[in-house]
């Protein structure tokens, strides 16, 4: 799975979709989390699984038939308990010989006990059948912060009341909530064939795991479509679909690869999902073991719950990794495409193989989150690889309360706290520190001895170090006990000293973290007389110093020279040597480091050296770092930056350089940049667009309001956000309705970064209405995201706009207002 979550930052919400999880600090006292979390003992396991489902779409329910076959893991049993939330069971029978023979059960709204006609051994299969209603609307559940919402299946606009919506069903299956639709043991640790038959209203098609085994018209206007999964696989992993979607066909050697789209995006399908076959190719070729299953499909969902979901053979995206062409220009690796290739990878770690209990959650999420960086450095070059996998030990690191939790743990308030920046982007960190230890030809090997030894079955940390020290040949108990089964992360200071005298040069290390010291192989590259000499070195101990042969002072010492450590780092590099390590050191966090130690000095002409030169770095998010880091103010630093964002804005490869330069010129409010901005407005990039469009409104807001109007009916993306911000900036009630409709329309993505501007714009409107819908609206966001940090935000927003209204005379807002404030603060 792949999540979207929202953060709170420095008083001011935006939003880190894809990347950012919310790391809820524990408490302390909580009994829960003494709670040890045992894997669910196998008593009876899952064999086959058939399920014939038709769908009430006025009554949101689902009626199910369904012949599940099991039998007794090891010891004898005569009972049987499966997990069925919120359902209506009305027959509950053993099959025998084509007879139903009911069964006596027990249930308690959650799960059902029931005793079987006899005991049953180990080598005894039996099938049960179960006539029962799904009612998920009716369902109370708790959601997460990574899934928000856990009631399994879902009726999107079922009555089609709402406009520009399509009609859908789909559902969602983890954590386990699988069984608030089928009756089945919902555990990751059992396997299941499986084979559903829907009957949906003939116009609509209709995605499932495996592949579609017969369609059959039926004579009152439905259609009944069968589809058969025959490889084994975990209940939470199964799904379906039902719609109107237009199917776009691949192909992977001869395998079936399918796009299913709403009709708007049919077209862009190519665009969107076309690169499926190559990934496919590459993770095949890199694991060794080719791609598993008998087809794969992506359909996107309106209303999901989270990111994306694996289910096998049937990914499930939200729409954000849908757009247009254009659209899709402007968004590159990050914006879908590296959760394209993040769920794919889970159909080998995750579906293939599965983690044995949620606390081993790991060997799902972690190696999903490090195929992000595995396909960006194969297609996009190591700069951009390494951009990944760096934002991943930000993200994590940005999250106090995160190095507390161990990344395997047995102890934690509910399985759903597994979903977060530890499971995700530390554990791919970690995986991208393991691989540079190893080697690749060694780490490689040893997932291929992982998968192969645990296919179609269940895995854990352990299983993944014994298939590693199997290829590498080396003891990995020091790595796992620390990086699986230990929490936190090295705090890492580093001093140097050179002794002319003794030709040596010192570098002082020191861990400063609580707890015991880190045990760090690392790289410590010496740079002399432009030469580069590594020393691959431990650090085993919280201080250590280490000493070096150099004839005369180092331009460079580049401690953990391949930038792999997951670690809080402040190394007190003087600022010519951050110059020579950005002109010589070859990786992108060489630079990158290099730019964040000259921005607080862009005074010292060394440090304007390495901003401006930055501006040209090869590597696309290097240049914009360096071009928001410039400080214009600065009189130096903007005549000399000023003709090279000039060039970047006009001519650059990258859409979101140009937009970043259009942005930094903007800021100069500077009316002789108005030409390069009306060109730039009418750019085919809606990032350049947007970036120009908020540039004229900090010249001319007039002419921004007049252009704004010409493109308003054809703007998508950042096109869109900078007219609705050029609305909220200069508009009056004139331009309410499209800027409050597109902004109540859009997703939180969208709608975070102009929530200020319209609680101003909702201040100062003339009719109440327009005020009042707001609040409402504000409010509900409030409230959703409340877990997230979310409240103190909407609170002051809503009482700045009471404030306003009352000085105005609108008691009524104002007191809409207060209404909206108070679930805010309970």
């Amino acid at each position: 799975m792949k999540t979207i979550y929202a953060a709170v930052l420095a008083g001011s919400i935006s939003v880190c979709a894809l990347s950012t999880v919310i790391a809820q600090a524990p408490k302390a006292d909580n009994p829960e989390l003494k709670i040890y979390r045992e894997t669910t003992p196998k008593i009876n396991d899952l064999i086959h699984t058939k399920l014939d489902v038709r769908f009430d779409y006025k009554k949101r329910y689902m009626y199910g038939k369904e012949w599940v076959t099991l039998k007794p893991h090891f010891y004898p049993t005569d009972s049987l308990r499966l997990d069925a939330k919120g359902m209506d069971l009305k027959t509950i029978a053993v099959v025998k010989a084509g007879k139903y023979i009911p069964l006596k059960f027990t249930y308690d709204s959650l799960t059902v006990a029931i005793k079987l006609d006899k005991v049953y051994q180990n080598t005894d299969n039996y099938t049960i059948y179960i006539d029962y209603t799904s009612k998920p609307n009716e369902l109370k559940v708790k959601g997460s912060a990574a899934i928000n919402d856990a009631k399994g299946l879902y009726f999107i606009n079922p009555d089609g009341t709402e406009k520009d919506k399509p009609t859908q069903i789909w559902t969602q299956g983890e954590t386990e909530a699988s069984s608030a639709w089928f009756p089945t043991i919902d555990k990751p640790n059992q396997k299941t064939t499986e084979e559903i038959a829907m009957t949906v209203p003939a116009k609509y098609v209709t995605l499932s795991n495996g592949r579609l085994a017969s369609q059959k018209v039926n004579g009152d206007g439905t259609r009944t479509d069968t589809w058969k999964q025959e490889l084994p696989h975990s209940p939470y992993l199964f799904m379906m679909a039902v719609g109107d979607f237009k199917i776009y066909k691949d192909t992977w050697r001869g395998k079936e690869v399918s796009y299913y789209l709403e009709p708007k995006y049919a077209p862009y399908a190519k665009d969107i999902f076309g690169f499926t076959p190559e990934v496919m190719e590459f993770y095949s070729k890199t694991l060794g073991v080719d791609y598993p299953w008998y087809k794969y499909s992506q359909i996107v969902v309106r209303d999901y719950v989270s990111g994306a979901m694996e289910n096998t053979s049937a990914t499930l995206h939200g729409v954000y990794v849908q757009g247009t062409k254009r659209e899709l220009d402007d968004r590159y690796y990050d914006g879908g495409r590296s959760t394209i290739v993040h769920e794919l990878f889970h159909q080998w770690f995750g579906d293939y193989v599965t983690a044995e209990s949620w606390s081993n959650l790991t060997v799902n999420e972690s190696f999903a989150d490090f195929s992000e960086t595995l396909w960006a450095e194969y297609k996009y070059g190591k700069d951009a690889g390494d951009a990944h996998i760096y934002d991943d030990m930000v993200n994590y690191l940005s999250q106090p309360a995160a190095k507390t939790k161990n990344l395997v743990r047995f102890n934690y308030a509910d399985k759903e706290d597994m979903f977060d920046v530890v499971t995700y982007q530390k554990g791919g960190r970690i995986l991208y520190m393991l691989r540079n230890y190893l080697g690749n030809a060694a780490f490689y090997k040893g997932l291929n001895i992982y998968l192969k030894t645990n296919a179609f079955k269940n895995g854990e940390a352990q299983q993944l170090r014994l298939a590693l020290e199997e290829a590498s040949g080396k003891d990995l108990n020091w790595f796992f006990n620390q990086w699986y089964y230990g929490a936190g992360h090295p705090v890492l200071n580093i001093t140097y000293n050179y002794d002319a005298a003794k030709k040596t040069q010192a570098v002082y290390l020191q861990q400063t973290q609580d707890g015991n010291a880190f045990i760090l192989p690392m790289a410590v590259d010496i740079y002399v007389g432009g030469k580069k000499v590594r020393h691959n070195v431990w650090m085993r101990d919280k201080t250590d110093t280490l000493y070096f042969p150099a004839a005369t002072k180092p331009d460079l010492v580049n401690v953990d020279g391949d930038k792999v450590l997951l670690t809080k780092k402040t190394d007190t590099k003087t600022l010519d040597e951050y110059a020579f390590q950005y002109f010589n050191a070859p990786l992108f966090l060489d630079r990158f480091e290099a730019i964040d130690g000259a921005k607080s000095k862009q005074t010292d002409k060394t440090a304007q050296k390495i901003i401006i030169s930055a501006m040209n770095d090869t590597f696309y998010q290097l240049r914009i770092k360096a071009i928001n880091s410039a400080t214009m103010t600065n009189d130096d630093v903007r005549n000399s930056a000023t003709p090279v964002l000039v060039k970047l804005a006009q001519t650059d490869e990258n859409n979101l350089v140009r937009a970043a330069a259009i942005t930094a010129l903007g800021k100069l409010k500077a009316a002789g940049n108005l030409n390069l901005f009306k060109q730039a407005v009418t750019s085919q990039s809606y990032a350049v667009q947007g970036a120009a469009m908020n540039a004229i409104g900090a010249v001319d807001p007039q002419q921004a309001m007049a252009l704004a109007k010409t493109y308003q009916n054809n703007a998508e993306g950042s096109l869109k956000q900078a007219i609705m911000g050029v609305y909220a900036a200069n508009g009056t009630d004139a331009e309410w309705p499209y800027v409050y409709n597109e902004f109540k329309n859009s997703d939180v993505n969208a709608q975070f970064p102009l929530i200020r501007k319209m609680a101003e714009f909702a201040a100062r409107v003339k009719n109440p209405a327009y005020t009042q819908e707001f609040i409402t609206t504000a409010g509900a966001i409030g409230v959703k995201y409340k877990q997230f940090g979310a409240a103190p935000t909407i609170i002051q927003l809503l009482t700045n706009i009471k404030e306003a209204r009352t000085k105005m005379g609108d008691t009524a807002s104002a007191d809409a207002a207060d209404k909206a404030i108070t679930p805010l603060k309970d």
